[in-house]
């Protein structure tokens, strides 16, 4: 099972805007402009919470796909997961875990999936899909530092 651990550092005092920042669909819409991603069933915008459910349709590897994840997990303002309920992996998790140090907080993220296919699925796994799935979650962070670091955050969240 592939494992990506991503550790990002936002400047900031205030770790419950970053959180929100996270589970915004607003923002997730944002973040993910490259594969056109829409919310279009569950929650469909503002913050998603424990037991929610979205399901996003996206352009990836040039196909159209829908996938389903539920917040499986959840403690304000440090920690909560995320699970594929349907979609076209065999299964995710992703795991954002926060920490408020020092004028900064930190944001480690764990996503643990596996691909469908079998040896077929490891073999992508190995040859793109790994270094795909990091980088669209690289750029997502980015986006949410982006947002957290400036005033950009009041166009998604109401006053934190």
């Amino acid at each position: 099972m592939p494992i990506i651990h991503l550790t990002t550092v936002i400047n900031t005092n205030n770790i419950a805007l970053v959180f929100n920042l996270i589970r915004s669909i607003d923002l997730h819409i944002i973040s993910t402009n490259k594969t056109n991603e829409k919310a279009i069933a569950g929650k469909t915008s503002g913050l998603i919470g424990l037991n929610e459910t979205v399901t996003w349709q996206a352009k990836h590897l040039g196909i159209t796909q829908k996938l389903t994840s539920k917040v499986t997990d959840y403690t304000f303002p440090t920690f909560f997961a995320d699970e594929m309920v349907k979609g076209a992996f065999k299964s995710f998790r992703h795991e954002h875990y926060l920490e408020q140090k020092e004028g900064v907080v930190i944001i480690k993220d764990v996503f643990k999936y596996r691909s469908p296919l079998g040896y077929l699925g490891k073999l992508a796994d190995f040859l793109f899909l790994k270094k795909y799935m990091t980088n669209f979650l690289k750029d997502r962070n980015i986006t949410i530092k982006n947002f957290a670091e400036t005033e950009k955050w009041k166009l998604i969240l109401k006053e934190n």
